[in-house]
């Protein structure tokens, strides 16, 4: 009862905010006319008349698939900033641990990239706007492992995760799968007792948001390890 007294106190503008955007979101009808489409400039025609309309009005013919999943990506990432700007400090802290999965992949993306000695533009361009930070293009220009992770340790909001549980030794090609799941395993852990320690409805519902996420990692990780 205390915690439906209190409900949205304070955030209760942001709350509205969010709903405004479910609104936006493809209904059935929307998703039944898209697959009638013949071509990306059809779905583009069906499209302008939603939401996604703005982001691909200025896009020219014919469109690609790629340019098409980017301006949709785009708007994700333009939402995602606007609550973020506007949050509290538990609601920002949580939307940062959000980010900190797509900042795995992309850490881990540059870690082979670099490895491999790919383009550091290339690079860049792959990892996704939503895991993007100041110090990430700092780390293509690492001439060696060991640089590489003394980067990770000190410019990147995953040195928690590096440093409590990974060593220079282990960034090399053979040991990258088991470096992205030993940063997930940190990584859900932590969220997890953040989450936690806000209590209410924020810990029920997470809890087992996250308990899922970790039981189908460990499925995965299981299933992939069978005849090798």
């Amino acid at each position: 009862m205390s915690e439906l007294l209190s409900f949205n106190v304070q955030d209760g503008f942001l709350e509205a905010v969010v709903r405004g955007f479910r609104s936006s979101i493809l209904t059935q009808a929307d998703y039944a006319n898209l697959s009638q489409c013949d071509n990306v400039d059809d779905m583009k025609m069906h499209l302008s008349v939603t939401e996604y309309g703005p982001f691909l009005q200025n896009e020219p013919s014919p469109l690609a698939t790629t340019v098409l999943g980017e301006r949709c990506t785009e708007k994700l990432v333009e939402e995602f900033n606007y609550i973020r700007c506007h949050a509290n400090e538990n609601l920002a802290k949580f939307l940062d641990f959000i980010t900190f999965q797509y900042m795995i992949d992309n850490v881990i993306l540059i870690i082979t990239g670099t490895l491999h000695d790919r383009d550091t533009e290339e690079l860049m361009e792959k990892c996704h706007p939503l895991g993007m930070f100041d110090s990430l293009k700092a780390l293509c220009v690492a001439s060696n492992a060991k640089d590489l992770f003394q980067t990770v340790l000190v410019d990147t909001p995953l040195a928690q995760y590096f440093s409590g549980c990974l060593s220079v030794e282990d960034l090399d090609e053979l040991n990258i799968e088991i470096i992205r799941s030993t940063l997930y395993k940190a990584y859900l852990e932590d969220f997890n007792g953040y989450c936690q320690s806000l209590g209410g409805s924020t810990a029920e519902v997470m809890g087992q948001l996250l308990q899922f996420e970790a039981d189908r990692r460990s499925i995965n990780i299981t299933l992939n390890s069978f005849n090798t």
